[in-house]
């Protein structure tokens, strides 16, 4: 018989929030919520768990270790929230609306870098850190359908 592994019940003292603008298309939603997950696992390494193994000794890479909370907004919540992101000193990871006409990470950090930051045209965001000061930078957005 396998042990089961319990699940800690404590809370985590932070959070990853991922904002969606609310027009996109369902292939832009799934493609924009990985890319933006992708920054925060970059960013904080140590939110990716261990690697995964099933009964069969086949390995799988590892996960976040926290749940990717998505929400939706229109362009000018988005916006407000990336503002109060960088008041706060947040992690956050963008992603515009130029970058889906780009094919490298190049070209986009080309696209984000000639805008200034009211400028941009901001179709995602993801954030990380404490919780309270998560929930105030995404105060304003609604679930995710």
């Amino acid at each position: 018989m396998t042990a089961v592994q319990t699940i800690p019940t404590e809370r985590p003292a932070t959070k990853i929030v991922v904002v969606l603008r609310d027009d996109l298309a369902p292939w832009q939603v799934a493609n924009v919520t990985a890319y933006l997950a992708a920054g925060v696992a970059a960013d904080v390494p140590e939110l990716v768990g261990e690697p995964y193994a099933d009964a069969d000794g086949n390995s799988y890479l590892p996960t976040l270790g926290l749940p990717v909370i998505v929400r939706a907004a229109d362009a000018a919540t988005l916006a407000g929230c990336r503002s109060r992101a960088s008041a706060r000193g947040l992690p956050t990871a963008i992603y515009t609306a130029a970058m889906f006409g780009t094919g490298n990470d190049r070209d986009n950090r080309a696209v984000v870098a000639a805008e200034r930051a009211d400028a941009l045209d901001l179709v995602g965001l993801a954030v990380h850190g404490p919780r309270n000061a998560v929930d105030k930078v995404v105060k304003g957005t609604g679930a995710h359908p």
